[in-house]
């Protein structure tokens, strides 16, 4: 067993895979944004997947009536009762979709949601078929399962999605589950019924499970439907694990109130596996989250329409300027930016050599905080969330703009 030395005094080393875990670089880059503001600094933040429109008021209502009802104790590990028939009943209306109570898992949010599902599913030495462009996190916590991460690469030509031949491609006798973002964080891109269809087949015939991440199903645009994995068939539903949550769709990040749907079988290994760790959710956070998915529904297309027009104008503006350019996205509140032709520049005295340089520079000298693509599977690319107001992306443009001409 290794050792080290700190101060002097001799310390068994820390566990290996914990110690391995990288560093956010959304996390990390809005850390430094914020600190830059409460520095007196003038950033406007691109960075954090975060809506900027406040939480509506008759879910916040709901969430004082609880407190006034001393509803403050601890719930069932997996969720209320009321929650869990409200996510079935959002379930059907949206996704026609049908689910018992005793297929739903309440966490403390979807990134902990994907946690469990990996934690349910994944051995040491499994595989895990990752679709690149990714979501930070979900590399991060595939290895600490112990597991390995098998990247897939979908490139700009392919509008960033993977294809039924690349997933063949990828599996092995060790592969165990292919995790799937639909709308995509960071893309912005969302797979079609077809699409997904193909990708179904495939883990039907090869027997793999799916990790579906649709936090972002009510953000569609251009009159898009949106298409649950779990949609595609029986053989599909049994093998597929929904990941939703309350935090985009109604602006409710802080809460921290995400749920998965399984077959029942899968359910009460992740209710076990809550149990023993974190616990229920807030009992406060499950209270307004019921009134979320069972009120008034018009707060959730207010957002999506504004989300679209500002959608419309980052894209036109990016494209607009020399030297980047971008995708429209067909979900999700995010787009990623092409910065290739700005390898090898200086701006502001400074080399650009990777999406880390120029996010760097960007936000020192252009004072706009981004997220560089290289920790998301896609190094010549910068990732922009307009969850923010459309003057700021205004702002943003205009300083991206006067930073290449630097």
């Amino acid at each position: 067993m290794r050792e080290m030395k700190l101060g002097g005094i001799t310390l068994k080393e820390l566990a290996q895979i914990a110690s391995a875990v990288q560093v956010s670089s959304t996390m990390a880059m809005d850390a430094l944004a914020k600190q830059m503001k409460a520095d007196g600094i003038d950033v406007i933040g691109f960075g954090a997947g975060e809506p900027d429109f406040n939480t509506p008021d008759h879910i916040k209502a709901a969430a004082e009536r609880a407190i006034a009802g001393n509803m403050t104790r601890y719930t069932p590990a997996s969720g209320t009762p009321a929650l869990k028939e409200a996510v079935c009943l959002r379930m059907r209306e949206d996704c026609g979709l049908d689910y018992q109570p005793s297929q739903v898992v309440v966490t403390s949010g979807a990134k902990h949601c994907v946690y469990i599902a990996l934690r349910t599913l994944v051995d040491p030495g499994d595989e895990v078929i990752l679709p690149a462009p990714f979501w930070v996190s979900y590399l991060e916590l595939i290895k600490m399962m112990g597991a390995k991460p098998v990247v897939a690469s979908a490139g700009e030509s392919s509008r960033f999605k993977m294809t039924a031949e690349q997933l063949a491609a990828a599996i092995t006798p060790r592969t165990k589950a292919l995790i799937l973002n639909n709308p995509c964080n960071p893309t912005g891109m969302a797979y079609s019924r077809e699409e997904l269809s193909a990708l179904a087949r495939v883990c039907v015939e090869r027997d793999i499970y799916i990790i579906s991440d649709e936090i972002y199903c009510n953000l569609m645009y251009d009159g898009a439907q949106f298409t649950s994995a779990a949609a595609l068939g029986q053989e599909v539903k049994e093998r597929a694990i929904l990941i939703n949550g309350v935090s985009k769709s109604y602006a409710m990040t802080g809460w921290r109130i995400g749920y998965l749907l399984s077959s029942e079988r899968i359910a009460k290994v992740m209710a076990s596996c809550l149990s023993h760790s974190t616990g229920s959710p807030s009992s406060i956070s499950q209270a307004a989250s019921v009134a979320a998915l069972t009120g008034p529904q018009n707060c959730v297309e207010e957002m999506r329409r504004a989300f679209q027009a500002r959608r419309d104008y980052i894209v036109e503006r990016m494209n607009a300027i020399d030297g980047v350019s971008c995708i429209k996205p067909e979900g999700a509140f995010y787009v990623m930016m092409n910065m290739e032709q700005q390898l090898g520049r200086t701006l502001c005295g400074e080399t650009v050599r990777s999406s880390d340089d120029f996010c760097s520079a960007l936000l020192r000298h252009g004072l706009v905080a981004t997220v560089p693509g290289s920790g998301m599977g896609a190094p010549g690319f910068v990732r922009w969330s307009y969850a923010v107001s459309m003057d700021n992306i205004k702002r943003g443009m205009d300083r991206l703009e006067k930073f290449l001409m630097s």
